[in-house]
């Protein structure tokens, strides 16, 4: 027997061992994972160079994760927030979620990356806290390194501003979601979406059967790189594949398309300098899905 114990105990030392090569040695899976956030009391709130709220915990996310641990100081920060733009109806904020470039093909729901789904998670609490859905706008960043010091950032704005300059402001919820290029190879009309893409069209498809008085809305953008009559049919032509898509999956309700090409960008196509920005035209080369009453509906 104890021959027996001695010989199963030296399998078991074997197999960890085995393992451990094969997972941390070979596969390179054994890397500490990045810190995705730190708890320091930076958090802030300015309109312009005024400050509003400051001395706040960072809010905190898990690696890979898309739902915040919340603190006493981020409910604080989220319920104040939420007083100040109700005293003040003027302003708007933008919630600019940020995750790092190891979490780029992290699960992120319906949206299409850990950025997005993060500054949406937030804009749920501010929504609960009484804020209307439609004074929140979301931006995304992607961060080179091992750490987020700011997962989630607050700015205010002033909605007339915007409107009159060239950025467009984003939804990004379920009644009115976008999807970059990601989804299609360079100057290419062929629409092949990635798995948030797919999930969300699923969820599309399941929600057009239960609601036959709604509609899906499909619009095309682009970046600035060539004729802006151009850019406009490429526009349209990706948004009729996306539509073919969701025909194809089985969506029965009424399904329009449109192109903005070129005019409508989310994101700067060039730097302060004059130098490109892919980051801001990777943003612009994107389709918006817009889920709609039916006219008379």
């Amino acid at each position: 027997m104890r021959i027996f114990l001695t010989g199963f105990s030296v399998f078991l030392i074997f197999t960890v061992f085995a393992r451990w090569y094969f997972v941390c040695e070979l596969r390179h899976r054994c890397e500490e994972k990045p810190a995705v956030a730190v708890n320091s009391q930076t958090l802030s709130l300015y309109d312009g160079e005024n400050p509003i709220l400051q001395g706040f915990e960072q809010f905190s996310f898990s690696y890979r994760s898309f739902r915040p641990s919340l603190s006493a100081s981020n409910s604080e920060f989220i319920e104040k927030t939420a007083g100040w733009l109700r005293q003040n109806p003027g302003k708007n904020i933008t919630l600019t979620g940020r995750f790092l470039d190891t979490e780029a093909n992290a699960r992120s729901g319906i949206f299409e990356n850990l950025g997005i789904a993060r500054a949406s998670a937030v804009e749920n609490l501010l929504i609960k806290a009484g804020v209307d859905a439609d004074r929140i706008t979301i931006d995304y960043e992607m961060v080179d390194g091992g750490t987020l010091t700011e997962p989630v950032s607050f700015t205010l704005y002033t909605p007339q501003t915007e409107e009159s300059g060239s950025l467009e402001k984003l939804q990004f919820s379920f009644e009115d979601n976008t999807f970059s290029d990601a989804n299609f190879e360079y100057n290419s009309d062929e629409f092949n979406p990635g798995e948030q893409c797919r999930l969300y069209a699923d969820s599309v498809k399941s929600y057009l059967d239960q609601h036959p008085d709604m509609m899906l809305e499909i619009i095309g953008h682009t970046d600035s790189i060539g004729a802006e009559s151009y850019n406009y049919e490429l526009g349209l032509r990706r948004a009729k594949k996306a539509a073919e898509y969701f025909r194809k999956l089985g969506v029965k309700s009424t399904i329009s398309v449109a192109s903005k090409g070129e005019v409508a960008p989310m994101a700067p196509n060039s730097k302060p300098d004059g130098s490109d920005n892919p980051a801001g035209r990777q943003k612009n080369r994107r389709v918006n899905f817009k889920i709609l009453k039916k006219e008379g509906g």
